[in-house]
């Protein structure tokens, strides 16, 4: 096959919302595309769900002052994520003719058939086939080489601290997962105990999802040696470190929640504990936390939805799990007895889930 030169690459736009889990994906599949990319920034409306649902190909439902100029000359591809850019996406590829092709990541609200390629993870319900690409966990920018580097950095202001590192991700709210303080607290007495076994230093990092009152109960109920990182309460002159963390990770401890962190640490080949944030099984109705309209929202999905509109994380989880990617937070004292050797076979690639996408993406033109 004859390559494209430069000037005949397909252009690219990469239409970003508020999720940086989603907006990490989105760029790095164009990272592995290398093909000339344009930035759009998506700021939704707060009642955007009235619009894109009645009229599907729509711009009513964002912001366009607030948001990137969307005019021609109309790109060759775009790839988004999220329910809040679909609309955006289909409204550009009618301007432009039919002639866009489409890629979304993650679950499509729209009808498979409304994208060239969906490059989603097991824990949405869809069926692999010539459109959609099903990675084991979601893309993410991080490499061995950029975490080392941030580690390197890093080191001189955390050499006070005893070794052996081990970073703990926390995530917040998401689906049917509420992340109360109580589970705050459950989480810092597993990291305690698997620290008091190993000696060393807990390097905590929060995310815009993890509650104020979430982080106060992890730092409060924390008796070992630790370092935390919170959103809320960042210094904006102060570098975040998670990239650091990542490299300099002796182990990890991450909330189940965050599919992106999950994904971030298991590409690493670092041994991984999860921490599960969930209720448990048949108690889920009896928590006043549950009742809020996200966690609501989602039991109605998982009951009355279409198969291809219902997710569910534990799926990830029960994967990396079942494939030996990862272990319960719970079995860390017994696994760390026997010198982790589970962790010592994991050779993964960081980079792998983006390449695959690519290429089936090059396919298309």
């Amino acid at each position: 096959m004859q390559r494209r030169t430069p000037s005949q690459e397909p252009r690219v736009w990469c239409l970003l919302g508020r999720k940086a889990g989603d907006n990490t994906q989105v760029l790095a599949l164009a990272d592995a595309l290398g093909w000339p990319m344009e930035r759009k920034t998506i700021l939704a409306r707060g009642w955007e769900l009235l619009p894109h649902l009645m009229f599907r190909v729509t711009l009513l439902g964002i912001d366009q002052h607030a948001s990137s100029p969307l005019t021609a000359p109309w790109p060759d591809l775009v790839i988004s994520a999220g329910r809040r850019n679909e609309p955006v996406a289909r409204w550009i590829k009618r301007q432009s003719g039919g002639r866009t092709k489409l890629v979304h990541l993650g679950r499509p609200w729209a009808p498979v058939e409304s994208y060239d390629l969906i490059v989603s993870t097991p824990q949405y319900f869809l069926t692999p086939g010539p459109a959609v690409l099903i990675n084991p966990l979601p893309l993410h920018q991080f490499t061995r080489a950029s975490v080392d580097q941030a580690a390197i950095e890093a080191a001189p202001t955390l050499a006070h601290l005893p070794r052996p590192y081990t970073t703990v991700l926390i995530g917040g709210d998401s689906g049917p997962f509420v992340f109360t303080p109580q589970k705050g607290r459950l989480l810092a007495q597993g990291v305690n105990r698997l620290i008091r076994q190993t000696g060393g230093t807990a390097l905590v990092s929060g995310s815009p999802r993890t509650p104020p009152a979430v982080a106060e109960a992890v730092s409060a109920a924390l008796d070992v040696p630790a370092q935390c990182y919170w959103w809320h309460d960042r210094d904006p002159a102060t570098p975040n470190p998670y990239a650091a963390y990542l490299g300099l990770a002796d182990r990890f401890v991450v909330t189940g929640e965050s599919m992106s962190m999950l994904a971030e640490a298991a590409s690493l080949g670092r041994p991984l504990y999860i921490f599960d944030p969930g209720d448990a099984p048949g108690s889920w109705w009896s928590h006043a936390h549950t009742l809020r309209p996200k966690p609501l929202s989602h039991a109605l999905a998982m009951r009355l939805a279409p198969p291809r509109m219902r997710r569910d994380v534990s799926r990830i989880q029960q994967a990396l799990v079942g494939a030996g990617q990862a272990r319960w937070l719970e079995e860390a004292p017994e696994l760390i007895a026997t010198g982790e050797t589970w962790a010592k076979k994991m050779r993964p690639d960081p980079s792998v889930g983006a390449h695959v996408a690519a290429e089936r993406i090059r396919a298309l033109f």
